[in-house]
């Protein structure tokens, strides 16, 4: 299913040039959230990937790996946890700054979210040169987690994101 499903998914995907930035093509997700079908594919995939591992928590990164992560948590039966931009969330927090390809940014969690020895799956939309994922790591492990992988829905093999993360990193549609 998961190749039939990625070929769907790549089809729906729609190209954005020059967004956020001129020079960057943008892959642009919602049209697969607007699809029932699509969306509930997605999720069940990646719940399936984590079927029968051990996992207590979904992190799922600002925006639209909460979409993702909070819909697969229960499925797997883990807890969900956001990791949010600066001023996002209203408990003590703790934080980790990261460069991106157009950029920089901030990624918080509570500081309460993770336990020592939570097995975590980190999960978002997109893997590009791997900096918010590597931050979403470092931030488990700062809280004493223990990532037991990294899903994304699309992955630019090109910008060689997976190489910088230390874990098992999966993706359904690559570029």
């Amino acid at each position: 299913m998961s190749h039939t499903l990625a070929e769907a998914v790549r089809r729906t995907i729609r190209d954005v040039p020059d967004f956020p930035k001129p020079g960057i093509l943008f892959k642009d997700i919602t049209p697969v959230l607007s699809s029932p079908r699509l969306l509930q594919d997605v999720v069940n995939w990646t719940a399936g990937t984590y079927a029968g591992v051990d996992v207590d928590l979904v992190v799922g990164i600002e925006s639209r790996g909460f979409i993702f992560g909070a819909a697969v948590a229960p499925q797997i039966h883990a807890g969900f946890v956001p990791l949010r931009k600066p001023g996002k969330l209203p408990w003590t927090t703790r934080q980790v700054s990261y460069d991106l390809e157009y950029g920089s940014a901030t990624l918080q969690v509570h500081e309460d979210a993770i336990q020592t020895g939570d097995r975590v799956v980190i999960v978002d939309d997109l893997l590009a040169t791997g900096g918010t994922a590597v931050a979403a790591v470092d931030l488990v492990r700062q809280l004493g987690g223990h990532v037991v992988g990294c899903c994304f829905v699309v992955e630019l093999d090109f910008l060689e994101g997976r190489a910088r993360l230390d874990c098992p990193v999966v993706s359904l549609v690559n570029y």
